[in-house]
């Protein structure tokens, strides 16, 4: 009777595989599931949208704030006024967040932990302002990079060199121009031994990509760090910042957001949330123009 009982279990598991291998073979009327982001929408440089008679391009460098750490959105931005670089493939889409991406186009597959950051607020509020410019933002930060990583002779500051000189190449003939680079950057380099070389560095760079890319009044945008830890020393940050805020008495066409007053965070005390970074945006377009 158990060999009987036995046999007979067996055979029903076999036949339920069978049924379930045929099932799988069996065209699904249930649609997929849409994907986490929506694909990336490509922009045409040569088909300006209506009412649009130039590009402004941005060069967005700095350290894991410029590349942004905020909450993504539940609806991707979708404004044909505003176009951003593909960080790895060079190509134009339609700017969203999170600006920095990494991943492919289409899937996001390989997609990092970049999020809102505060290029995209800054860049619909300029369209804002000049509703006859289009916007064209070339994000090329990189977390925890400090500014000796934006040396001449590293890869981040080649990199973003050659994709400024790329967006005003592949640009329409006379209707491109780079208007201004935007910085947010220090945390990398509060350390002791990093600090008193910040000021000489930070003047070094903007003279550098001046230079590099022939615009001696060539726009340079900084913000300030975040401040947000009440209960730890902000000896070394407050002189990263008044680095930052001072810079305008250093370098002509200077400009610096002061964003100290910011406390919004993600949790770590480290990165701004959403609310912070837009309105760091807000503060950078309130500085462009330079006047």
């Amino acid at each position: 009777m158990k060999s009987t009982a036995f046999t007979s279990v067996l055979l029903l598991s076999l036949l339920a595989s069978v049924a379930a291998a045929q099932e799988q073979k069996k065209p699904s009327s249930v649609a997929p599931p849409a994907p986490t982001h929506p694909p990336l929408v490509a922009a045409d440089l040569d088909s300006f949208p209506g009412g649009t008679d130039r590009l402004d391009l941005f060069l967005l460098i700095g350290q894991s704030n410029m590349k942004g750490r905020g909450q993504m959105p539940e609806t991707a931005k979708n404004d044909p006024r505003i176009i951003m670089m593909h960080l790895k493939t060079d190509g134009w889409y339609r700017a969203r967040h999170p600006l920095h991406i990494t991943g492919d186009p289409e899937t996001f597959e390989g997609h990092d932990n970049a999020g809102v950051g505060p290029g995209l607020a800054f860049a619909e509020a300029v369209a804002e302002k000049n509703p006859t410019a289009r916007i064209g933002l070339i994000p090329c930060a990189m977390g925890g990079s400090a500014i000796s990583s934006w040396a001449p002779n590293k890869g981040l500051y080649r990199n973003a060199i050659r994709r400024a000189r790329l967006a005003l190449e592949t640009a329409p003939a006379g209707k491109a121009k780079l208007r201004g680079v935007l910085w947010l950057q220090g945390e990398a380099d509060t350390r002791p031994e990093l600090l008193p070389k910040y000021a000489e560095a930070l003047h070094d760079l903007v003279d550098r990509l001046r230079r590099d890319l022939e615009d001696p009044d060539l726009p340079f945008l900084a913000a300030t760090i975040g401040e947000m830890r009440p209960d730890r020393p902000k000896a070394r940050k407050s002189e990263i910042n008044r680095i930052l805020l001072d810079l305008p008495k250093n370098r002509p066409h200077t400009a610096c957001v002061d964003a100290r007053d910011l406390k919004g965070h993600i949790g770590d005390s480290v990165h701004y949330d959403t609310a912070s970074q837009e309105e760091i945006g807000r503060r950078f377009a309130r500085l462009y123009p330079l006047q």
